[in-house]
């Protein structure tokens, strides 16, 4: 009998799980900084946005060097950046706010970082709903379109974390840049160019190979 999991399933899981646990126990050990509230609304914050780089990753991985194992791990992937997204989010609304509609609402509409991060919050939210196979295919074609809001929803992820930061965006533009390359990954012509690239070095490859085995 087959394990339902590969070992790079497992470690993905794993993997995406650290953070929370290493959160809480921060936590219980008094270890989150004099201000708690902004410690756990940047590291989910983070967390959030490195497993949203790492799903976007999974398609490119997979069309421009054939590694087919980020495709079994990009749904649980993206499915781990919105829960970390939600952390995030209830940090902002419960904590910092204590869930009082007035301020929240006086927040995102005066502060850009905040309304950007809502936005995006909202762009994700059909994504993470619609995820099941069932809701794929209840949405037929219309679910790939639906999906590709995620090539907004980055973007301003990054935004947000660049106006949140305000002063040091050194990594919040490194974000940005990962990315810009993963979008542009997905355009035909840097495909193709990857593509022939790939194709150029596997021949010289498995000819270097031929040649050491002569």
């Amino acid at each position: 009998m087959t394990s339902k999991f590969t070992k790079f399933q497992i470690a993905t899981h794993i993997g995406s799980l650290i953070p929370l646990a290493l959160l809480i126990w921060d936590y219980f050990n008094d270890h989150l900084t004099a201000n708690p509230i902004q410690a756990v609304t940047f590291r989910t914050g983070k967390t959030a946005l490195v497993l949203l780089v790492l799903a976007l990753a999974c398609t490119p991985l997979n069309t421009l060097f054939g590694f087919r194992e980020a495709l079994k791990v990009r749904r649980a992937l993206g499915l781990y950046a919105f829960f970390y997204v939600c952390l995030h989010f209830l940090t902002f609304i419960w904590l910092d706010y204590g869930l009082d509609l007035g301020l929240i609402f006086d927040a995102v509409a005066k502060k850009r970082y905040a309304l950007v991060g809502f936005t995006a919050f909202l762009l994700l939210l059909p994504l993470a709903i619609t995820s099941t196979k069932g809701w794929q295919k209840r949405l037929g074609k219309n679910w790939k379109v639906l999906h590709r809001l995620v090539y907004v929803a980055a973007p301003l992820v990054v935004v947000h974390y660049v106006w949140l930061v305000k002063a040091d965006i050194r990594q919040p533009l490194v974000f940005g840049a990962a990315v810009l390359l993963l979008l542009l990954a997905r355009v035909p012509l840097f495909k193709g160019a990857v593509g022939s690239w790939r194709s150029r070095w596997l021949e010289r490859w498995r000819r270097e190979k031929a040649e050491q085995g002569a």
